[in-house]
């Protein structure tokens, strides 16, 4: 598949994830995010329910068609070729129509005060920085971490102990996924499902 084809896409395996938020505080210390922004959270749903409670990673998805992207008044948004959606904090007013767009809840706004100052949003950039300089002193206060630019997963999904969340080309994300459906109930494999076999190195 071409760069100019691939999809950057996130994926969590909700059959493996055990709400460790270890993706959670990865992304906080790797980023260094302020108190009160937390570029992914762990959601457990059905909490209690013998059965059906599950846990699942959630943080910005990088849209095909990012509504906050389609909504955003000032057009501080851009989606790069690989498909990882991104936004520029030098010209976001803070108007949080992003906020109410995205069905995910990624965008945040830093809180300061009794009643809170919105300033630039923030949210998940798969570890992919932003739009100064690559991995720049100022890019990294600014966006965290570059790691897609050294060729590096983002931090969530290499902290992921169980490896629930996949992250990659939406393309090797299905047949990471669909190996592991056909895998169920056939006992352990041949060898552990590692980091290698799991994003092809």
């Amino acid at each position: 598949m071409s760069i100019e084809m691939s999809r950057m896409k996130f994926y969590c395996d909700d059959d493996r994830c055990i709400d460790c938020d270890g993706c959670t505080v990865a992304c906080a210390e790797a980023h260094e995010l302020p108190v009160g922004v937390s570029r992914r959270k762990v959601v457990t749903l059905n909490e209690g329910v013998e059965g059906k409670e599950f846990s699942t990673s959630v943080a910005c998805m990088h849209c095909t068609d990012a509504p906050c992207e389609q909504v955003c008044p000032v057009d501080c948004f851009y989606i790069r070729e690989d498909g990882i959606v991104l936004h520029d904090k030098d010209i976001c007013i803070g108007c949080g129509y992003c906020l109410y767009a995205c069905p995910f809840g990624a965008p945040q706004f830093p809180r300061d005060g009794a009643f809170g100052s919105k300033g630039a949003m923030d949210k998940c950039t798969m570890c992919a920085g932003g739009p100064l300089e690559t991995n720049s002193i100022e890019e990294r206060e600014l966006y965290g971490l570059n790691l897609i630019s050294e060729g590096k997963v983002p931090v969530c999904a290499a902290m992921c102990s169980t490896k629930a969340l996949i992250v990659g080309d939406a393309q090797d994300v299905a047949n990471i996924y669909r190996t592991r459906i056909a895998a169920r109930g056939k006992g352990v494999q041949g060898a552990p499902y590692g980091w290698s076999t799991a994003y092809g190195k």
